[in-house]
């Protein structure tokens, strides 16, 4: 079955059911210890993931790991360009979750990116990171303690399908011929439009299974939120791209309403809804007035369609969500995708989940992660029906390798997420509380030492802060 790997003997495999696993309290789980700084903060997050497993289960559950290959440490094993080896691909299917720490994207073979193949292999189709501040935290933002989002991005469309053709290849050349002289003639919207005949060529694809999948995970994350965090925001640039992004934007509403009614209500709903508890003998054309400031100023079709919509709402769902009862619902919104970077930064604790496609999530978890301390501190999932991956979010740093210098913060707070939902919560909670005294306490390695005021002097090294959280699990 494997050509140089030798599975652990003792231990049990992990399935799935649903979309969801069903974990034994020995299962094994596959590692890729990672390039560059993999060698320093994979150990450190290993202690600090056994050691919160034991603390809180008293031997009763153990992880059972199984070092993987993938990067240039595969390459050293496996030979010139095998930077994603078979071996690894069947041990992450066998045994179903598995959790990585950063890879090299390779240089002059192989595959173009290791990070976006592992999704794209198994369909890890939703990206998860969360962003949420850990006090004292060095951080540009005056207030970081207010974002606490949870960014759900598609994973496997938009443009990192990879679908593109380089400018003047012949290919690129006889696709630009044929839309400039088939396609976007025969479509009037796009009029006189023309591509430049020395344009590279890629091809966004946004489908409907795909976007709807990563906003029904989002929101059954939803459902497990306390009341103030249950809200769904679907981040789009569907003002621009109609047809990819606003229909992602369309799809998510309708996978909302229609399987998740009882649950949930549209921010546009609600408006229509509220508007109702006001003044409970509000007419059609009144609440439609109060819904859309430009409805005087509409055709009488467009006006006709928004008093359908009043009228629909108030039939449908009043006697479930009317009189406040809207309150207990999540909230479903959308918002522009470069309004969403300018409000998680000047008005953060008005959103919770951001549920948006490839590119688009790719930036704002990033920005997010800057605002609350940096990719340092920013985990991440890769989530699919039938696997997940836990991973570092930042580089792989060769220059800081083997120094026992870089912070773990990000696959340690991944391994907390990958202990969430394997469901062992006792011990992602103690993990959490370690982290957080450790840094309320100053004991920190250097990239966050340097921006503390005033500096740590000395940091702590990569080990000596696995072992602090672990130090802080009594507290």
């Amino acid at each position: 079955m494997y050509e140089k790997l030798i599975p652990p003997t003792i231990g049990s495999k992990i399935t799935f059911q649903d979309g969801k696993p069903n974990v034994p309290d020995d299962p094994i789980v596959p590692f890729i210890r990672g390039d560059g700084t993999g060698v320093d903060i994979w150990p450190a997050t290993q202690a600090v993931i056994d050691a919160a497993i034991a603390k809180a289960y008293g031997g009763k559950r153990k992880i059972n790991w199984f070092k993987v290959y993938a990067g240039d440490e595969a390459c050293e094993l496996y030979g010139t360009y095998q930077y994603l080896p078979q071996d690894t691909l069947t041990a992450i299917k066998e045994y179903g979750i598995g959790i990585k720490g950063p890879l090299t994207t390779p240089i002059g073979g192989g595959i173009r990116s290791l990070n976006v193949a592992l999704r794209q292999i198994f369909d890890l189709y939703a990206c998860v990171r969360p962003c949420r501040y850990y006090a004292g935290t060095p951080s540009p933002h005056r207030y970081p303690e207010k974002l606490d989002v949870i960014v759900y991005r598609e994973n496997t469309e938009d443009i990192y399908l990879g679908i593109e053709w380089k400018q003047g290849s012949a290919i690129a050349e006889k696709l630009i011929e044929y839309l400039n002289t088939d396609l976007i003639p025969s479509t009037p919207e796009h009029g006189k439009k023309q591509i430049p005949l020395d344009s590279g060529i890629g091809i966004k694809p946004i489908s409907k299974t795909g976007s709807q999948r990563l906003v029904r995970r989002a929101m059954q994350h939803a459902l497990r939120l306390p009341k103030p965090k249950n809200q769904v925001t679907l981040v789009h640039k569907g003002n621009i791209m109609k047809y990819t992004e606003g229909a992602f934007r369309d799809w998510g509403y309708e996978v909302a309403v229609n399987e998740f009614r009882d649950a949930c209500v549209t921010e546009r709903e609600s408006w229509i809804l509220e508007n109702k508890e006001k003044n409970p003998n509000i007419s059609i054309e009144d609440n439609a007035r109060l819904i859309d400031p430009g409805y005087d100023a509409l055709t009488e079709e467009k006006k006709h369609v928004i008093c359908e919509e009043v009228k629909e709402v108030l039939d449908t769902i009043w006697e479930t969500h009317g009189d406040r009862q809207w309150k207990d619902k999540i909230m479903v919104n959308d918002r522009i995708a470069d309004s969403i970077f300018q409000q998680i930064q000047t008005r953060p604790d008005e959103y919770s989940i951001l549920a948006t496609m490839n590119l688009n999530g790719d930036y704002l978890s990033d920005a997010a992660a800057a605002i609350v301390g940096g990719l340092g501190m920013g985990p991440g999932a890769n989530i699919g029906d039938y696997c997940a991956i836990f991973e570092a979010t930042h580089g792989t740093a060769p220059k800081h390798a083997g120094l026992d210098r870089i912070n773990p913060g990000s696959l340690i707070l991944s391994g907390v997420m990958m202990l969430e939902f394997m469901g062992w919560q006792e011990a992602a909670d103690l993990i959490k509380k370690g982290i957080s005294t450790a840094i309320a306490n100053r004991e920190v390695t250097y990239d966050l030492a340097r921006l503390m005021s005033p500096p740590v002097d000395p940091p702590l090294k990569c080990s000596e802060f696995s072992q602090a959280i672990i130090h802080h699990f009594d507290d």
